[in-house]
């Protein structure tokens, strides 16, 4: 168990006694007993004593996504693996559209004014969606039309069915004036072939992908997914059955998956990794992810090994501790150099490395698959209680909307998930709280933000 899930001052929050940070006992060196001290002991950085201020750390990992997304080469992918991605490139119409004259309605295509001469009843009678008639409509004649259908040449409107009837000589009559061209959706109503229906940058919703594909779409050119791999860390977490024995239930391996799907992540896998330096060495340094993510580990505890092995790698860090609770040891690091990887390392506790998702790896993750609205806030609305709040710090408080009020929920402690489980956002609370009625920044949820198109583990 590291340091920071053992009761850091993330555990402060909780008792609301925001005064100021313990010391940390210092650790061993982290050794490997065939090669020595390869990787460096644990250390505590300037960065993670004092931290970037919470807008700044969001808008520096959208800064970093932005710069890395720059290089990465759109994809043509099938509509059918479109959803959740972002255009690289304009959406135009293929066709015009509706590609031809079409009936709005079940009726009577008739051909100059009534009344009308109707064709014998059947199929043969009738015209219908989906098959083409070449026979001219003369003036004075009616044929029935189906929704849908194309209408004949000659045509100049579409008499709903409800609204006329046939004599006994088989003559039509209008129940109601006719007026030219009612109830006929002309060619190019919509849009003409080559017109932009969609900006590049446009999420692509399942709205989109019935635009597309009525445009004569069979694919769309994206930006790719970024790729992520999830490191969980620790000695101490199981991944089934009771806690016992100083073991406890991993909740961030199920909890991250699906999140950073819903983030429009491709997840390659979720590994657990002991308390190892070295073990976690080659996890980081041999992924294939664009962004590794790990849990834990990210504070100066003996057993926080996340510092000393980006060192050892030769990393740069981006972000390293943000002053925010709860979470504040979360970092962000650049792989390699011109920075083409990241790694968002979250704290251990469950709602710190919720805070460490929604600050850190939401921006990089959506500024890195194109997303034009990485690191923005969505809305503001008033909260309905006061929220007492650290000194320094942004804090990040689950809440319920209820009659447009941010109402801020109890469980909000760093180990807590079940405040967060019922919320439908995060309040972003300033240093000093915020008091009743004051408006705050509310984060969306994935799954409780349809209107940016997320919300689904896009797959």
């Amino acid at each position: 168990m590291t340091s920071d899930e053992r009761g850091s001052d993330d555990g402060m929050d909780e008792a609301l006694a925001l005064v100021g940070r313990r010391p940390r006992p210092a650790g061993p060196a982290g050794q490997d007993p065939a090669s020595g001290p390869a990787v460096p002991p644990p250390q505590t950085s300037p960065g993670h004593r004092h931290g970037t201020a919470w807008p700044e750390a969001r808008a520096a990992a959208a800064r970093a996504g932005t710069t890395a997304a720059a290089t990465r080469r759109p994809v043509p992918v099938p509509l059918g693996q479109a959803l959740g991605r972002v255009l690289a490139e304009p959406l135009r119409a293929l066709t015009d559209l509706p590609s031809f004259d079409t009936s709005a309605m079940d009726g009577w295509a008739v051909a100059g004014p009534g009344p009308w001469r109707t064709a014998p009843e059947g199929p043969e009678g009738s015209v219908l969606a989906g098959h083409a008639t070449t026979a001219e409509l003369a003036d004075g004649h009616a044929v029935r039309i189906a929704t849908g259908a194309r209408v004949p040449a000659g045509a100049t409107a579409v008499v709903r069915a409800e609204h006329s009837r046939t004599d006994a000589a088989g003559q039509l009559h209008a129940r109601r004036e006719v007026v030219q061209g009612q109830d006929i959706r002309p060619r190019g109503q919509e849009c003409r072939s080559g017109d932009r229906l969609m900006p590049a940058g446009s999420l692509v919703t399942p709205a989109v992908l019935g635009l597309a594909a009525a445009a004569g779409y069979d694919e769309l050119t994206t930006y790719p997914r970024p790729r992520v791999e999830v490191l969980v860390l620790g000695d101490e977490l199981l991944t089934s059955g009771l806690p016992h024995e100083g073991l406890i239930r991993d909740a961030l391996g199920p909890l991250l998956d699906p999140w950073l799907c819903a983030l429009g992540a491709d997840v390659l896998g979720v590994r657990r990794i002991g308390d190892d330096a070295e073990e976690l060495y080659r996890a980081v340094t041999g992924s294939a992810a664009d962004v590794v993510v790990t849990t834990g580990g990210t504070a100066s505890g003996p057993v926080d090994h996340v510092h000393p092995v980006l060192a050892k790698a030769g990393a740069t860090l981006l972000v390293d501790g943000v002053r925010v609770r709860p979470g504040h040891p979360m970092l962000l690091a650049a792989l390699g150099d011109p920075a083409d990887r990241y790694l968002v390392g979250l704290p251990g506790n469950p709602l710190a490395a919720v805070s460490g998702l929604l600050t850190l790896a939401e921006p990089l993750l959506r500024a890195l698959a194109g997303h034009p609205a990485a690191g923005s806030v969505p809305f503001s609305v008033p909260v309905r209680d006061g929220i007492q709040g650290h000194p320094q710090d942004t804090r990040l408080v689950p809440v319920l909307d209820r009659d447009g009020a941010a109402v801020p929920l109890r469980y909000s402690g760093p180990a807590m998930l079940r405040g967060i489980a019922t919320a439908d956002g995060m309040a972003v609370v300033p240093p000093g709280g915020a008091r009743p009625g004051q408006a705050l920044d509310v984060l969306d949820l994935p799954w409780t933000a349809p209107a940016t198109g997320q919300g689904v583990c896009f797959t």
